[in-house]
Order: C-alpha cells, then structure tokens, then sequence
C-alpha cells in the first residue's frame, strides 16, 4: 500500500522543527524529506541533514526542469521539496513528512488532495518573539521581516485538517504523535491494510 504524506507548517519561531523532530524519534513508521534550499547555512546545519542547500542559480534550474513536488520563496529564499525523493519513498509503503510552509503546503494539497496536514501556532504574539530573538542565528533585518511576515503566516491556519497549540512542548508532541497514529486508523486506509481480514470477517458459513 503506498505510503501517508504529512504536511506540518508553522510560522517562524513556533517550534515546528522541535516538535517533528521528537515526532520522527519516537515514531519510526515516518520519515522526513529533505527540502532544498538556496540559502546558506546557519551555524550547526549541515548539507543534507538540516537542508540540501544549493545556489540559486541551481535552484531556478531544478524548477525549470519540474524537478520540485513544491516550491516556494520565502523571506527571500527558495526552498522546495525534491518531486521524486517523496514519490519514491509513498510507493513503498513508507509514510513522509514534508517540513513546509503554508505556500508549499497548498500545492501539494492540490496534487495529494489525502494528505494529512498540521499547523502548530505559537500560544501568544509575545511567545513567538521571544523564541525567535532567542534563537539568535538572524540579522535583526531578517528578524523583523519574519516577525512582520508571521501574522500573514498564522492566518492561513484554517486551510489545515489539525491545529497544534505549541504552549507545552510535550504536550505539542504527544498531539502531534496522536494525529500521525490516527491518521493510519483512516477506514479507507485499514480497508486496504486487512482486505483479507475483513473478507473473512463478512464472509458466509
């Protein structure tokens, strides 16, 4: 059977890279893609575990070849999801989690219309500043676009199937957990995984 994509978007500073990474160690049935990007690396990112980063000019070549399931510029950065890497990984069975923003995550809803997707929000406006200036790692100038830029973000939460409230990070990944273990409890999804069962089941002495 082939594989569950979820889609988790946030904006900047919410928490969503924390709460997938405690999701996918606790949960081995989900992998991450891996999403290009044209921007550098921050300090501690490495190529091909936090981003596979490339320039520019690379990343417009890889959209002019149709190379990308979803792509977007954000905050002056391309980041785009590799089309093959996600479709390899769902036919065979395997369940992939695309990391994305809201942009992203309305394309690929256009062309997986099943997806499962989550939005995490910050649990104030105050909150999401502070994690963000407390990360440390942008300009002020980039800062303050993201900051500007969040509340564009948050307003398109009602386009997801489940809303995250990011106020206890356990709690974020215990709700997070429940949606993916939920979500693989889908009747079409079960109908397919015991067809032998449930022909048994209904069958006649």
């Amino acid at each position: 059977m082939r594989g569950t994509l979820f889609i988790v978007a946030a904006p900047s500073g919410a928490g969503k890279s924390s709460i997938v990474n405690a999701c996918l160690a606790r949960d081995a049935n989900i992998c991450l893609s891996i999403s290009y990007t044209s921007r550098a690396p921050r300090p501690g990112e490495h190529d091909g575990e936090h981003y596979n980063f490339v320039g520019r000019e690379e990343f417009q070549r890889m959209i002019d070849a149709g190379d990308f399931f979803e792509h977007a510029l954000v905050h002056g950065d391309w980041k785009g999801t590799a089309k093959k890497a996600v479709d390899a990984r769902l036919a065979q069975g395997r369940d992939v989690l695309l990391e994305i923003d809201w942009q992203g995550a309305r394309q690929v809803r256009g062309q997986v219309p099943d997806a499962v997707s989550v939005f995490i929000l910050p649990p104030s406006r105050d909150a999401l500043d502070q994690r963000m200036r407390k990360r440390g790692q942008d300009s002020e100038d980039v800062m303050a676009r993201r900051l500007a830029a969040a509340r564009e973000e948050m307003s398109h939460y009602d386009e997801f199937d489940y809303v995250i409230v990011n106020e206890d990070f356990d709690t974020a990944v215990d709700e997070m957990c429940a949606i993916f273990t939920a979500s693989r409890l889908r009747r079409e999804i079960q109908a397919q995984r015991h067809a032998g069962l449930v022909a048994a089941l209904l069958a006649g002495e």
